[in-house]
C-alpha cells in the first residue's frame, strides 16, 4: 500500500475467524516469506489492523483481486515495523511442478532420442 504498509483481503469461504479473534487481544504478527527456488527468506514483523469490509469499502476496493468473484470480509492491513532477511543456510530449495518440467526438459529430449534409436537397432537386429 505504502513504503512500510501492506494489505491483503480475506475472503469469505472459510470460516476460520481464530486469526481474527486473536488480532483482537495481540496485534503483533510476524510473517515469514519463503523463496525456496532462490534460499530467501524474508520476515516481517508487523502490527495489523482488522478493517470490516462494510466501514471500509474504498480500501476493499483497492484490495480486491481481479478475477475473484469471493465475497472479501475483511481488510488486514499490516503497519511494518521492521524487516530482514534471514540467513539461507538451512532453506532446502523446493521447486513447482511446472518449473521441474523446464529442468527435466532436456532430459526427457535425450530419453526419447535414446529410446528412438534402441527401437531402430533392435528393428536392425530383428532383420538380421
Amino acid at each position: 500500500m505504502d513504503a512500510t504498509t501492506l494489505g491483503f483481503a480475506d475472503f469469505r469461504g472459510n470460516l476460520q475467524y481464530i486469526s481474527v479473534g486473536n488480532l483482537r487481544q495481540n496485534d503483533k504478527a510476524a510473517l515469514f516469506l519463503m523463496d525456496y527456488a532462490n534460499r530467501q527468506r524474508l520476515k516481517i514483523l508487523a502490527r495489523i489492523e482488522v478493517r470490516d469490509a462494510q466501514e471500509a469499502p474504498e480500501l476493499i476496493e483497492k484490495l480486491a483481486v481481479a478475477d475473484y468473484q469471493a465475497r472479501i470480509e475483511r481488510a488486514m492491513v499490516l503497519h511494518v515495523e521492521a524487516f530482514d532477511w534471514n540467513c539461507s543456510q538451512h532453506i532446502t530449495p523446493k521447486y513447482t511442478s511446472d518449473e521441474i518440467q523446464i529442468l527435466i526438459a532436456p532430459l526427457n529430449e535425450r530419453i526419447e532420442k535414446l529410446e528412438a534409436e534402441n527401437k531402430r537397432l533392435r528393428e536392425q537386429l530383428d532383420r538380421l
